[in-house]
């Protein structure tokens, strides 16, 4: 736990002094929120209000996340390699991506809601599954981003491989929105697409924690 928490203080520290990759990530979002509210008006469907915002989140966690092992030098890894096991180096990326995706998705509904509207969503459907989504899409590209900083053609391999890892819980994630815009949705189907959210990114933890070490070794 000491290694976890003095890892992810180190990315914090690191986010702070590095503002302009947060600074870039936010400036990117409302960029296209104002660009789409340009196009669009407050005048769309809720349906087309629920793609634009997934697909909004979608390229901002593959900005926020890319960088998680790709802007780390071959020297600064052997560091690491030498200093913390590889469980404390993943662990510790998942759980400070998730959270930095939390907020940026905080930020970004924010302002999605201000330039476009909110729809009237069953809340107790979509702001779980908006959480839960969150953290899985930063899980997922957090170990996507380690297999690509082994790669020469990082940005490359990161769009490659990011995308159809991410697809089955985008599909989840845009189903669960959809049946949240009816309104009234039975307790049972709340709590089965939540299941279905959770399994995913418990699934998705699971594979990180496993496979990482013997991508460390590599």
């Amino acid at each position: 736990m000491k290694e976890i928490s003095e890892l992810i203080r180190k990315d914090f520290l690191l986010e702070l002094r590095q503002k302009y990759a947060i600074n870039g990530i936010l400036l990117y979002v409302f960029s296209t929120i104002f660009v789409v509210q340009l196009c669009f008006g407050r005048v769309i469907d809720d349906q087309t209000w629920v793609a634009l915002f997934w697909i909004i989140l979608l390229f901002a966690a593959f900005n926020a996340v890319s960088k998680s092992f790709i802007q780390e030098s071959s020297s600064r890894r052997l560091y690491y390699f030498m200093l913390a096991s590889p469980f404390s180096v993943i662990i510790s990326k998942i759980v400070y991506n998730s959270f930095l995706m939390l907020v940026l998705g905080v930020m970004s509904l924010g302002l999605y809601t201000v330039f476009m509207g909110f729809p009237a969503f069953n809340l107790a459907l979509f702001l779980p599954a908006f959480a839960l989504g969150s953290m899985g899409l930063a899980s997922a590209l957090t170990m996507v981003s380690a297999i690509a900083s082994r790669s020469g053609n990082n940005a490359a391999l990161m769009a490659i491989l990011g995308f159809p890892v991410v697809l089955p819980l985008l599909l989840v994630l845009v189903k669960s929105s959809q049946e949240a815009l009816k309104g009234n949705v039975e307790t049972m189907q709340i709590l089965s697409l939540l299941a279905s959210v959770f399994l995913i990114d418990v699934v998705i933890f699971v594979l990180a924690v496993i496979l990482f070490p013997y991508l460390w070794r590599d």
